[in-house]
């Protein structure tokens, strides 16, 4: 910016240096036509004798005020007769060379001085036509007199570098306004990178609650945005990681504990030792099942964790039932089958299926019923478990689905570690679909998994 204003001063002073002569041109130009209409119109019906011509020149200068800087000036016989203002400056007075120049002019100045063009100047300082005045009077190789305007270019040009004088104050004023401005809308657009960078220096693997604040609309503002998003999602996965760590840490405390207090207090006797590894085995065995959930939860988030097939849902539903009626004594029943067929993992929803069915094995006595059933309902095949034992509390249903969650009513009663439901969910999600359920305490609970019939995401196949 302070390049172009650099620039334009001197292109700005040459052009209203080029404007004010030109203007000056024009009048001088202007006037003189005037004067030579005067001129000839006096010729016209006066004799042309020098007394005659003084009179005139007397009348013009009496009637005519020149403009500011202008001069009118009478050459006579090579003398100076008559100047409008009568005081002139040095420039023009006189014993200048100007001066000089306008008494010796001779005839052929007829031939130079009428170029309407350009005017002819000597000097920086002045700028004059003249035009040349005859009488009867006058030898033939000379004229009788000659008229002159002058205009003393120093006042405007004074005037002119003002003007530019004041343009460089009011431009150099505008760029330093413009850089304020700039220096605070930059301050002002940058604070939000700024703030992102502090909290990002900030953020540590023990404090993770740095935020931006959000003000306004536009780019920055969805920076922020998207920044706060990224820091609440990745707080949560480092709370959801350390409780993951926590509570399966105390899953495995449980059983190892039970272990080494039994085999430490192990006796010699053989019913003993048989009794402790009993325990022993049934631990390893808890142990083993909780490592296998935990294995198939992280697989679920891997590309290759579905094989994908056509499944036909009357074959895989009748299947089912008659897996299910083995796992507990209930009252079983088959609601009703869906026809069609689906794209999935075979064995991962048998297994989100049956995992629902022991689940309410798990909560059911030997009167309660069981039902599981199929149906297709707009692009979806829908699989559920319904049982009349003890159902869950609304407080504990969107809880439920979490990994090691615990009911307020303790809803889990098995000795399993509480991955189940967050396995069946996790199937589900895998699929492209999700699991849903409907309960209410002292009536039951109905499970139901809600799959796509069309292919899940390419992302979760083989």
């Amino acid at each position: 910016m302070l390049a172009v204003a650099g620039l334009s001063v001197p292109i700005f002073r040459a052009a209203l240096f080029s404007d004010v002569d030109a203007r000056v041109r024009d009048d001088m130009t202007e006037e003189l036509a005037e004067f030579e209409k005067e001129y000839q119109a006096w010729r016209a019906v006066n004799p042309r004798t020098q007394e005659s011509l003084r009179t005139f020149i007397g009348e013009w200068i009496q009637d005519e005020v020149p403009e500011d800087d202008n001069y009118h000036i009478f050459v006579l016989e090579g003398e100076l007769y008559r100047a409008n203002p009568s005081a002139l400056p040095s420039t023009i007075g006189p014993d200048s060379e100007l001066m000089q120049e306008w008494l010796e002019l001779s005839l052929e100045f007829r031939e130079t001085v009428f170029e309407d063009q350009q005017p002819v100047s000597l000097t920086n300082d002045a700028l004059y036509k003249a035009f040349p005045m005859d009488s009867d009077d006058a030898r033939d190789e000379e004229i009788a007199g000659v008229f002159v305007i002058v205009h003393l270019t120093e006042g405007e040009r004074v005037e002119a570098l003002e003007a530019v004088i004041v343009f460089v104050q009011v431009a150099v004023g505008v760029i330093l306004v413009a850089f304020l401005v700039a220096w605070l809308l930059s301050q002002q657009l940058l604070k939000p990178v700024k703030q992102l960078a502090v909290a990002t220096r900030l953020i540590s693997e023990t404090d993770l609650s740095q935020r931006l604040p959000v003000a306004g609309k536009g780019e920055l503002a969805d920076l922020s945005r998207t920044f706060n998003g990224m820091m609440d999602r990745l707080e949560a996965a480092f709370i959801s990681q350390r409780n993951f760590v926590n509570d399966a840490g105390h899953e495995l405390r449980t059983p190892i504990t039970i272990i080494q207090g039994h085999l430490d207090l192990m006796g010699e006797a053989p019913e003993e030792r048989e009794e402790t590894l009993d325990i022993v085995q049934d631990e390893l065995e808890r142990m083993t099942r909780f490592v296998n959930d935990l294995i198939l939860l992280a697989k679920a988030e891997r590309p290759d964790f579905l094989r994908l097939e056509t499944i036909d849902i009357r074959g895989l539903t009748e299947t089912l039932f008659t897996k299910a009626t083995k796992l507990a004594p209930r009252q079983w029943g088959l609601a009703s089958v869906g026809n069609g067929v689906f794209v999935g993992d075979r064995q991962r929803v048998t297994g989100a299926i049956l995992n629902l069915a022991q689940n309410a094995t798990q909560h059911t006595n030997a009167s309660d019923t069981i039902e599981l059933g199929s149906a297709i309902e707009g692009g979806d095949v829908r699989f559920w478990v319904r049982d009349t034992g003890s159902g869950i509390a609304v407080q504990d249903q969107s809880r439920i689905f979490d990994r090691f969650a615990r009911a307020a009513n303790r809803y889990r009663k098995s000795e399993g570690a509480g991955l189940g439901l967050s396995i069946v969910k996790a199937i589900a999600e895998s699929h492209g679909g999700r699991v849903t359920l409907t309960s209410q305490v002292g009536v039951g609970s109905t499970f139901t998994l809600i799959l796509p019939l069309d292919s899940p995401q390419e992302s979760h196949a083989l």
